[in-house]
């Protein structure tokens, strides 16, 4: 039995956590930033706003108590990339030797541009701790993972010892991890499919059919792969799970929110309705988006749909006229 402690009670979080207490041998707890928040979940035993109609077990507490993080040997980090940093920053004084971090959180820090596991890696540094840092991606809505319906993931350490010991912790008849030490390439692919998916969601949003999808995509892999590889990853990890898997899912999936915003887009809305809409949740691709950019300048990758993109998003750029731009582009060789 592991104490495994799930920091971020939104969608994603809640359902990591129903994974793991299904196992019937650990202790799990779910944190939240917020003591209200906490209270309410933990009153109804449902997650109402953000997965609503998933009973949670008696055994997996609830709380936004900061001494649950004490208590854990594995955490899972499930904050959102632009509240991941304050949040640690309350946490690390709880954190201590021994104890394993999971990053499952897919998003890139926007200013800085680094990656989930580099930021925590940053924040936790001048407490003079050293822990086994790791990211947790691959193709899975939460609502489905919530349902128990079978998933398969990557989870990647540098160290495979470190990564087999989460794979066994959190198999399951319905997890299923594949290990890896390839930690950036996992965690690029999780994150910058998220900007592709926005992008497939314009092209379906503007009526544009399955020739168009199935193009977007193979080029939205290439811009994802070039950049990782540019970054340290291996080519080869983006043809997988993290890669390639979590890219079709989210570009093609109803449930998908990256995909959601695109439609939206794609059908004349304005971002900023289209985000109130959420109610609370998040679409990492937005962040994403100017991270990604700002990465791919600083190791100089061309981005060219992802620089479209950027010019929706924060310029209001008509969809289709980004489309004709990305269509008239000089000829290229394929690879």
């Amino acid at each position: 039995m592991s104490r495994i402690v799930v920091l971020g009670s939104g969608a994603w979080g809640t359902a990591i956590a129903l994974a793991l207490v299904r196992r019937g041998d650990h202790q799990v707890t779910l944190w939240s930033h917020s003591a209200e928040e906490a209270a309410k979940i933990d009153a109804a035993r449902d997650n109402v706003l953000f997965l609503p109609g998933f009973p949670l077990p008696a055994e997996l507490v609830v709380t936004a108590e900061t001494a649950a993080v004490s208590e854990a040997e594995i955490v899972v980090s499930v904050i959102p990339s632009e509240f991941l940093r304050p949040t640690l920053k309350r946490l690390v004084p709880r954190l201590h030797a021994g104890q394993i971090i999971v990053s499952a959180t897919k998003g890139v820090e926007n200013e800085t541009f680094l990656r989930m596991t580099e930021v925590i890696a940053e924040t936790i540094k001048p407490s003079g701790l050293e822990l086994p840092i790791g990211a947790f991606s691959g193709p899975s809505f939460a609502v489905e993972v919530a349902q128990g319906q079978p998933t398969a993931v990557t989870v990647a350490f540098s160290d495979p010892e470190v990564a087999a010991r989460v794979q066994q912790d959190f198999s399951s008849e319905s997890l299923r991890l594949y290990t890896s030490t390839d930690v950036i390439g996992v965690e690029l692919g999780g994150a910058l499919k998220n900007v592709i998916a926005i992008a497939a969601g314009i092209a379906a949003g503007v009526g544009l059919g399955h020739n168009s999808a199935a193009g977007l995509i193979t080029r939205g892999i290439a811009e994802i792969t070039r950049l990782a590889v540019a970054c340290g990853g291996r080519r080869e990890t983006l043809a997988g799970l993290s890669g390639v898997g979590d890219l079709v899912l989210t570009c093609t999936g109803s449930l998908s929110r990256n995909r959601t915003v695109g439609e939206a887009l794609g059908h004349g809305r304005k971002l900023p309705e289209i985000l109130e809409s959420l109610g609370g949740k998040v679409a990492e691709g937005v962040r994403t988006t100017r991270a990604a950019l700002g990465l791919a300048r600083k190791h100089g990758i061309e981005m060219p749909i992802t620089e479209q993109m950027e010019q929706i998003l924060d310029e209001g750029k008509d969809p289709r006229e980004a489309i004709k731009e990305l269509m008239l582009r000089p000829g290229k060789d394929e690879h």
